[in-house]
């Protein structure tokens, strides 16, 4: 079994990712961040606008190219669970029913993959989906604890790769920034510590249904798929601090 790491620092993780200058640079973050966490792997995997894929991580290259030619994203729960989900996901919740998908499993363990794995799915401009994924052998109590520990770190450390990734997207335009509201700022920092939608709205002396509208207003402007993205990017972006 591998060691479960102390989480490094959310400050530290930024920096080095707002330093990367390309995909290669992407690939050495991603190995120190798996070093960091202390887990046996760490794979960031896209599809752009243009239906190309794109992917760094830290799996081994023989199972990469049995995942390919055994045709395994078809039948991967973990593609399609992520794909209908907008949260974090640990595996072991997934389907694993079916026959095809035992057999991928049982391969994946066998080529070091892991028996745990925890996925943060990722949407992004122009119907991208990205999933940054975390794998590691250990017992289910251990991981249950690791990735509940580390959850808000890791969801915005994901976004901020995948933010990353995609200024080195070809053709890509900057987008607009648009100024949040104080009420909008306000309540996007509330959810960035953690408050649920309710505690927010009582903390601002407003329903939730009010809270909805300044949320969705938020997310809007800044073009985030969800508001786990949003407040991703209102803190990547500097305009509300934690």
């Amino acid at each position: 079994m591998g060691f479960l790491g102390n989480a490094p620092r959310l400050d530290t993780l930024i920096e080095r990712l707002e330093s990367a200058k390309g995909l290669d640079d992407l690939q050495i973050v991603i190995e120190e961040l798996r070093d960091q966490y202390g887990v046996d792997h760490m794979v960031y995997h896209w599809v752009n606008s243009n239906g190309e894929q794109y992917g760094c991580g830290t799996y081994d290259l023989e199972w990469v190219n049995r995942y390919v030619e055994r045709g395994y994203l078809r039948i991967d729960p973990v593609i399609q669970g992520c794909f209908q989900r907008f949260h974090p996901v640990n595996w072991k919740r997934l389907d694993w029913s079916s026959k095809s998908a035992r057999a991928l499993l049982k391969d994946a363990i066998e080529h070091g993959i892991g028996n745990q794995g925890f996925s943060i799915p990722i949407r992004g401009p122009n119907g991208q989906f990205a999933l940054f994924s975390l794998t590691h052998n250990c017992s289910d109590a251990e991981w249950e604890e690791f990735t509940e520990s580390n959850r808000r770190d890791l969801i915005l450390v994901a976004h901020y790769f995948n933010q990353k990734a995609l200024e080195f997207e070809p053709g890509r335009t900057p987008e607009p920034a648009q100024q949040l509201s104080p009420r909008e700022l306000e309540a996007m920092t509330l959810l960035a510590i953690g408050y649920s939608r309710a505690q927010a709205a009582d903390t601002l002396s407003i329903s939730e249904h009010t809270l909805r509208v300044y949320v969705e207003s938020a997310r809007f402007k800044l073009g985030a798929m969800n508001t786990t993205h949003a407040v991703a990017r209102a803190l990547s972006r500097g305009l509300i601090v934690v």
